[in-house]
Parts: C-alpha cells; structure tokens; sequence
C-alpha cells in the first residue's frame, strides 16, 4: 500500500472546506484534525481573507525590534567605516559624539552591528599567566637509573624511501643504551608502546630527562604533554632542558652522533634490516666499546635494571577530603560552578583536586604538583603554572 503524503496547506484546506459543509460541530472536526477550536478559527479566518494562500506559513519576525539601529544611523556608521577601516566601535562612537548626533546609540550596539557585518572578528579569550615555579636543577647522577635521557634522532629514509624516526634511551650515569627504536612517527601512541615494553623489561627510573619538543613537551600547563603527565603519574620526575639548549642534554647528543657515524652513514633496504642493524649496534655499545667517562669500561659493566617495577595499573591519586575533585573530560574541560572550564589536554582523562586559596581563587594540583590557578570570573579557564627559567643547576 503506498503512503499517503498530505502538505500542511492541503490539510489546513481540507480543515476548512470540513468546516464550511458544517457536517459536524467544530469540536469534532477539531478533534479529529488534532488541533484546538482557536486553531481552527484562525485558519478559517485567515481562508476568508486571502483564500488558499492565506493558508501558508507567515515569518514570525516581529514588525519592531525594540533596540533596532535607525537606517539614518547606520548609513553614518558605515560612512565612518569606510573612511577609517581600522577603526573599531569605541572610536566610531566617539566620531558620532562629535558630530553632535542627538539619541546616540551606546558603544555595544555600535560593536553588536559591526559584528552582524562581519567587520569585527570575536576576540579569543586567553588564559592569564598563571604561578611561576623555579625550575627544578638537572640531577647529577650518582647510580644506575636515576636519570634516563630521551630524545629522537634526526629522521632518515631507508632504502625503500620509507621515513624512520628513530627514539633513543640511554640512563645517564653508565651510559647505557636502553632502546633505538625506529617509529613511523613521533606521535604519542607509538612513543607510549614503547616505553612501555622499557619498563616491562628495565624498571621504572627516577627522573626522565627529555627536551620541551613533541611529544615530550606541550604549550600547557608547566610544558607537560600527555606523554609526560603519564610519566608523572608512575612516581617518574620529568627533568625538561632548556630551550635551544642541546647542551643540557650534551651526553645524549654525542651518543647520536655515534649512531649517525656507524649506523644510518650507511641505511639498510627497509626498515625491519635497519632496526635488526640498530639492535645489534647498541648491543655492542653497550657491552663491547669502552667508554672514556667510564674509565674505558664498558656500560654493561655498570648499568643494573630498576628494583622499580612497571605497576600494571597507575597508582591512583589521594587529595584531602575537603578538597573539591573533579576528572578532566575528553576535550580538556572540567565542569566548575555551572561551568565548563578549560584545563589543558595533557590532563585528559585525570582526576585534579582544587584547593581553595581565597574565596574567588583555588589552586588546581594533580598529585602533589600545581599545575595552576582557576579564578572564578575567568572566562578562558585555567591560569597555568609555568617554570621560571634559570640556570640548568646540578642537584
């Protein structure tokens, strides 16, 4: 059976033809178009004016706007626009005063109708700076596994024209080359997976010494990216280098210079043969080339595994229970006072705790670590805390 389309203007000329025969009350007929008896006069009042075409939909826009800009004035405006397009609404409104323009429109109907234009762009709201905390000192290491250093070499093609980036490791005080690993890409996911089987296999270092590039590195909240906020989470301290720094992370370099000299001088087909040539070269790093800061001792003969082993879950996060908690949702948003308010994207998916400083103003922490201020009025969200760059101190 096929379907039965009626328009709304054929059902309201059905309604009033049935109302015209006068068959049934107008009760009936209004109940058996489901609408009410008003409805209905409208529409047969509306059919003697205008016949069928009064049956259609009118616009509902009202004859009068309460604050509409009058023609004249606009017309003023735009004048003034044009002469001076850099203008905004604040000085256009001040030419308007001078012009000695009685009934003057305030400044924000002014900015609202340059805005309806499109002659004025929205301003982004941005975050206001936040605390700054002294950088912490670059660790001197004293035994195995108390500082790792990472970075990504620079990227090469092998044979097959396939671009490699490869990520290293090393533990700082014997010089141990923990991992060259030859990634697609530098995104988190694959740097994540990796690490992961690191600290399957070696423990959990102290502190994880890595520059302020991605994705070690974000624009947030004290450089963090989701990488580092995860290291956080596992008890690991992140040690960031100074900006356009390479020194601070000196030893690190000159292991990449080895590896560039014996290894991608001279890339491999693809890049399954060049990770099988990397696993073999930092095999005999580690445990056949002497090394001069070692006393010519090899790495092997000082590097031992972590006693810190890789939970299978992260350890969850205690605050005091007067503190308000709140879990960062998938955007980087936290819902505050019957607001979304923006924290950062490195937080996605963490639960934060706000401690109350002044009656307008609490200082947001993951863990023990302030990350920054949340002030009731503002608008962009999170103050962040950043570091206050100073010289790289050994500790």
């Amino acid at each position: 059976m096929p379907w039965k389309t009626v328009s709304l203007v054929q059902a309201r000329q059905q309604l009033v033809e049935a109302m015209l025969a006068r068959h049934q009350s107008l009760q009936v007929v209004a109940r058996r178009f489901g609408i009410s008896r008003k409805t209905a006069y409208k529409w047969l009042d509306r059919f003697r004016r205008g016949g069928r075409s009064g049956l259609g939909d009118r616009s509902r826009r009202p004859h009068r706007f309460a604050r509409q800009l009058d023609p004249g004035r606009i017309g003023l405006i735009v004048r003034w626009r044009r002469r001076r397009p850099f203008w905004g609404a604040k000085k256009l409104y001040q030419q308007l005063r001078r012009s000695g323009l009685a009934c003057l429109p305030c400044v924000r109907t002014v900015e609202r109708w340059l805005k309806r234009r499109g002659w004025v762009r929205p301003r982004r709201h941005r975050a206001r700076r936040g605390p700054a905390l002294p950088l912490p000192g670059l660790t001197q290491p004293q035994r195995p596994n108390q500082v790792w250093t990472v970075d990504f070499k620079g990227w090469f093609r092998t044979g097959d024209g396939v671009r490699q980036e490869p990520l290293t490791v090393r533990d700082l005080f014997s010089r141990y080359g923990l991992c060259v690993r030859l990634l697609p890409n530098q995104e988190d996911r694959a740097v994540r997976h990796t690490f992961q089987r690191l600290f399957r296999e070696r423990g959990l270092p102290q502190a994880i010494r890595v520059d302020n590039g991605s994705p070690f590195g974000g624009k947030g909240a004290l450089g963090l990216s989701r990488l580092s906020v995860w290291w956080l989470r596992l008890g690991i301290r992140v040690e960031f280098t100074r900006r356009a720094r390479p020194g601070d992370n000196g030893a690190h370099e000159q292991f990449h210079g080895c590896y560039q000299r014996e290894v991608v001088a001279a890339t491999a087909a693809d890049r399954r043969a060049m990770q099988r040539r990397s696993t073999q070269w930092l095999a005999s790093y580690n445990h056949q080339r002497p090394h001069e800061a070692l006393g010519q001792r090899t790495p092997a003969q000082l590097y031992r595994p972590s006693r810190r082993t890789y939970p299978h879950r992260l350890p969850a996060l205690r605050y005091p229970r007067q503190w308000p908690v709140r879990r960062v949702r998938n955007r980087g948003h936290i819902k505050w006072q019957g607001r979304l308010r923006f924290i950062g994207r490195a937080f996605v998916g963490q639960t934060l705790a706000l401690q109350p400083s002044d009656p307008n103003q609490w200082q947001v922490c993951l863990g023990r670590q302030l990350i920054g201020h949340l002030h009731a009025h503002d608008h962009a969200g999170l103050r962040p805390a950043r570091w206050l760059r100073t010289a790289p101190l050994k500790v």
